[in-house]
């Protein structure tokens, strides 16, 4: 059973739909795209008591959770306190490893107490206003401001001058994303170009997942505010051996140490936001959960049994796997309602075009049916994912549905992967 009723749930649906060991899928509440794959089940990953009645009732032996929100508050804890003739393998953490997401200032302080290549940082509450402002003009513009708390992807602010940060700091110990703002992080800007590492661990060994790129501006040109990711691209030009090496010692290793020094059970995914400054990786961000749209780009290119993976991560066998990835590129590219990131509307009618090719994909992100009518109902709509020989031919393949896929007020940024370019020759 996948909780979760976005694009990555559409994507990870597809690729568990395609293992021998599967017997049935379902997701709760999934949406219109994931009832092509898989039982949708009515229903809120947040109502914990009905989210246990329902993996009894269907005899549920894997449950992935997709989305944050439920980690943060201790869905995976609910469900390991019940008494099970047989448990559930259980792949996201316990609301204690879900800290390094849920908590902005626990994750920056994790980094610290274990070596882990970061910003330098401090740390704000709301009643600490005058020490936020006098460490935030220490700093030379840019400066990136956190709130720590979840905030949808949306808590990040990159303000490019100290007037600017002054405004925003206010704002957010003021509540502007409620109580995720009411502990603020105020971090140094890293000069570098960003990219995304996965792994799923056991919090003993680890299997790495393909690397990805998103583009998380509204904006073409990487301008305008902070989305919930408008597209991503799989593999990463500039992301060579040397520079996995480093991330395997500098990060995910110290991190999988970590979580055993302080005694942080995990099980689960775990998304490293990266930075390359001049060939070194630095951590920008964990989450607890795989990325959205990155999984709906790095899944299509996995070879290995995702329920295998599972399996092997209950077994304490990861470290025996061989994880196979398809070398060709992927590229996804999000279509987005009018107004998003801000205010949009919805229940506007989606007409999709018949896919002649079988290496694209189209994943629901925000899709109700409506009278037998398929409809906009969320910001990220639609994410369309293809597989081509090179990264211009995979963002091509996109584009061109992009183009054909019709509803009012669409956007879609158009330079997917325009800015690694350079890399690929």
């Amino acid at each position: 059973m996948i909780l979760g009723s976005g694009g990555r749930e559409h994507a990870l649906a597809n690729k568990i739909k395609e293992s021998p060991l599967l017997g049935n899928l379902f997701v709760l509440p999934g949406n219109p795209g994931t009832s092509a794959v898989a039982l949708n089940l009515p229903g809120n990953p947040l109502d914990f008591e009905f989210v246990k009645h329902q993996i009894l009732a269907f005899n549920i032996d894997v449950v992935v959770c997709g989305p944050e929100v439920p980690l943060a508050e201790g869905l995976m804890d609910a469900i390991l306190a019940t008494d099970w003739e047989v448990k559930p393998i259980l792949v996201g953490p316990c609301q204690k490893g879900a800290q390094l997401e849920s908590s902005k200032a626990f994750s920056k302080e994790f980094m610290k107490r274990h070596g882990i290549p970061t910003a330098a940082y401090k740390t704000f509450e709301k009643n600490e206003l005058e020490e936020a402002l006098e460490y935030l003009h220490a700093l030379s513009p840019p400066i990136v401001l956190k709130a720590s708390g979840l905030a949808a992807g949306k808590g990040v602010l990159i303000c490019e001058d100290h007037i600017q940060a002054e405004l925003e700091l206010i704002a957010l110990l003021n509540g502007r994303f409620g109580e995720a703002s009411q502990t603020v992080v105020i971090e140094e800007f890293l000069h570098g170009i960003e990219f995304s590492a996965f792994i799923l661990t056991n919090g003993k060994q680890y299997a790495l997942l393909p690397e990805a790129k998103d583009y998380k501006r509204i904006g073409e040109a990487d301008t305008g505010p902070n989305t919930g990711g408008m597209g991503a691209i799989s593999p990463v030009p500039f992301v060579d051996a040397a520079l996995l090496d480093k991330v395997r010692d500098r990060i995910i290793q110290p991190t999988i140490s970590g979580l055993q020094q302080e005694s942080i059970p995990y099980k689960g995914f775990i998304f490293f936001g990266l930075i390359n400054v001049n060939g070194d990786p630095f951590v920008i961000e964990y989450n607890c959960r795989l990325g959205d749209p990155e999984t709906e780009v790095i899944l299509p290119r996995l070879k290995t049994d995702l329920i295998a993976l599972f399996v092997a991560m209950e077994d304490e066998q990861l470290n025996e796997i061989n994880v196979e990835t398809n070398p060709d590129f992927a590229a996804t590219i999000m279509l987005v309602s009018g107004g998003y990131p801000g205010p949009y509307p919805k229940g506007k009618e989606i007409h999709l075009p018949v896919l002649n090719d079988e290496k694209t994909m189209i994943f629901h992100a925000g899709t109700k049916e409506q009278n037998y009518m398929l409809e906009t109902d969320g910001g990220r709509v639609l994410a369309i994912s293809s597989m081509g020989k090179t990264l211009a031919e995979a963002v091509q393949k996109s584009n061109k549905i992009a183009e054909e896929i019709q509803f009012e007020g669409k956007y879609f940024r158009r330079d997917i992967g325009k800015d690694v370019e350079a890399f690929v020759l």
